[in-house]
Order: C-alpha cells, then structure tokens, then sequence
C-alpha cells in the first residue's frame, strides 16, 4: 500500500507521458458489441473507427489492466468487490474500498456513495478519489499489415478465425467465426499518469507491473483460445514537471526505444528521482 492518508493533499506536480507500440502475437479480438448480424459478415466483429479502421478503446486496456492487478493484490476477493451492475446474467462487480492507501482505487479512481458488495455488509464510501491514470484510445499503424500478409487475410485489415464448439453428447457442431486484427500488427498506445502528491511516485510502478502482467495474460475476446497476446516495444517515457505547463520548461526524456521490464528497473532503481528536474 501507498503513504496516503486523508489528510493527503493534492498539487500537481507534473505528469508521467508514456508512449510506445502495442504488438500483436497472436490475433487480436476486441468485440465491437453489435445487436445484429451483417450477411456474410463474422459473428464477432472487431471494433472500429469511422474510417472502417479497427483501434483498442482506452477503457479496454484500462480495464484489463486493473483486472490484472486487482488479482495481484488479493483485492479480487467478494469482500473487496463491489458491483457496479446487479442486472443478471451482465453482473459487473469491481474491487474498490475506503482506504486511502489504496494503490487501485488511487489509480484508476473512486466515487463516493453506497455501493453493495459482492459478499459481507454494503460499502459507506467517503473519498472521492481522482483517477491519476489516464489510457487513451490505441490507434492501428496500418504499415504494419503488410502487401504479404493482405494476401491471406479475409478483409484488407482484419481476418476471420473460424472456431467450433462440439456438443459432447450428441456431437453436434456449432461453428462461429471471429474477426481479429492478426498477429504482426501494432497499435500506438499512450497513457498519462498524473502525479499530484510525492506519495503518487510509486504507482508508476504499479502500472509497469500492469503492463507487465498483461505480457503474460491476454487482451481482448478469446484469450483462453489463443488470442490477444500482446507485447509492449519502443517505449518512450518522459516526464513534465509543473513548470513545464506554468512556464514552457522544457520535458525530460527518462527512456526511448525501450520495452516494459528495462522501463520498470528504471523506475524501481531511481524510486521518485523523476520528480526532480
């Protein structure tokens, strides 16, 4: 846990801006949610943007990330879980507590108010809490999908995995099929995280532990089925003190062209060092 308490007080004192490529090992599936099905189209349409290009929602990768690191912490138990939808069959139930040392609820934020959780008595939540993360959208580098790999794909930036489930009694099939970004291309992936108390510094770490974690997991649909596996390249990381908004103080670059674990000693071995210009 963190130093905060509640007596804590917040300043901003520059921002973490951290940049770099998301890269696909495998096919990519994240689910667009349409209510109806277009003839000839996949069962399971990857998401896009209004020039027909698949992108990753920043709310994907926020909320696989705080995923990730609700379950390293043990905070993914019923008692620390609230829901933040009751309706069956779509219950959503996430971690959140009153304490003001919580690195999650620090991180990616907390409301006030009643909230019932999963097991034992209802939460009586008093801190509102800031989100210091913020995960924006992650464009598609379209040179990424190569003239060679067009050739085998169903669509000129997406393919169409066919899938089966069979019936283990009757052995009936019951094929579907689902479209995914494939394995080779890359997203640019930029995340800020706002540091507005010296005790905000250790969670540039949890995030590099997030990112980390998700090395090893998977993003999107069909994850237990071989895709989303994803691996972070050519991070930038650089730091804008208070100055540099008040005054055009220039940034400090603390990394390029790195990947998540030379990022994460860096951090671990310097500790709060990046506040300092």
């Amino acid at each position: 846990m963190s130093a905060h308490t509640t007596q804590t007080e917040l300043k901003l004192i520059g921002k973490l801006v951290l940049e770099g490529e998301l890269h696909c090992e495998t096919g990519l599936h994240v689910g667009a949610g349409k209510g109806s099905l277009e003839i000839g189209g996949s069962d399971n349409p990857v998401i896009k943007d209004a020039f027909g290009r698949p992108y990753i929602p920043g709310s994907s990768l926020r909320g696989k990330l705080r995923s990730l690191l609700e379950q390293f912490s043990g905070m993914a138990t019923p008692s620390e879980l609230v829901y933040l939808s009751r309706r069956k069959g779509q219950e959503v139930r996430i971690h959140q507590s009153d304490r003001p040392d919580d690195e999650i609820c620090l991180l990616f934020g907390r409301n006030p108010g009643r909230m019932e959780r999963a097991a034992g008595e209802p939460l009586e939540s008093h801190h509102a809490t800031p989100a210091r993360l913020a995960l924006y959208d992650a464009p598609l580098d379209a040179d990424s999908i190569t003239p060679q790999m067009r050739e085998n794909m169903d669509d000129e930036l997406t393919e169409v995995k066919s899938e089966n489930s069979v019936d283990r009694i009757t052995s009936q099939a019951n094929p579907r099929t689902l479209e995914r970004v494939p394995a080779g291309a890359r997203f640019r992936v930029r995340m800020v995280l706002d540091i507005l108390c010296e005790e905000d510094a250790p969670l540039a770490g949890v995030l590099l532990r997030g990112l980390r974690l998700l090395e090893d997991d998977a993003l999107g649909g069909g994850g237990s089925r071989g895709s989303g596996r994803v691996r972070f390249s050519n991070l930038k990381a650089v730091w804008r003190s208070r100055e540099y908004y008040a005054s055009g103080a220039a940034e400090k670059e603390l990394i390029a062209a790195a990947d998540v674990a030379a990022l994460q000693k860096l951090v671990n071995e310097s500790g709060a060092a990046f506040l300092k210009d």
